[in-house]
């Protein structure tokens, strides 16, 4: 069965779900002052995945585009999961909090990654 929209794609579905959490986050855990600061380059950067996901997908027809827009997701995980670094090693964001979304970025890396390489290996254009 063919992929009909970015919505049937489990990266799409977790980098969504994620995103939102860091949004809630920024908003509820995360003291003022960095609400504005480190709160703002998170949801920027979380948002990003999702908006490349998109993005690609819009794009899956030319191989290389699509890839290229694959590449600037798992780069903008790698970003989140740094501001999610610095806000728990700044004493701004509590551990438990930090663990949880550390750990689904960790798992939507693992699966972006492993996305991007079977397009390289085997795109088909759906």
């Amino acid at each position: 069965m063919k992929t009909q929209s970015y919505r049937d794609l489990a990266i799409f579905v977790l980098s969504k779900e994620l995103a939102v959490k860091v949004h809630r986050m920024t908003l509820e855990a995360l003291p003022k002052f960095e609400m504005y600061e480190e709160g703002s380059q998170i949801r920027r950067s979380s948002k990003s995945i999702v908006s490349n996901i998109v993005e690609g997908f819009g794009r899956r027809r030319h191989k290389n585009e699509f890839i290229q827009f694959l590449t600037y997701a798992v780069a903008s995980c790698d970003e989140t999961k740094v501001h999610l670094e610095m806000l728990q090693e700044t004493g701004s964001l509590k551990k438990d909090v930090f663990e949880n979304l550390l750990c689904g970025y960790e798992e939507l890396f693992a699966k972006l990654f492993n996305f991007r390489e079977a397009v390289i290996k085997g795109h088909r254009a759906s």
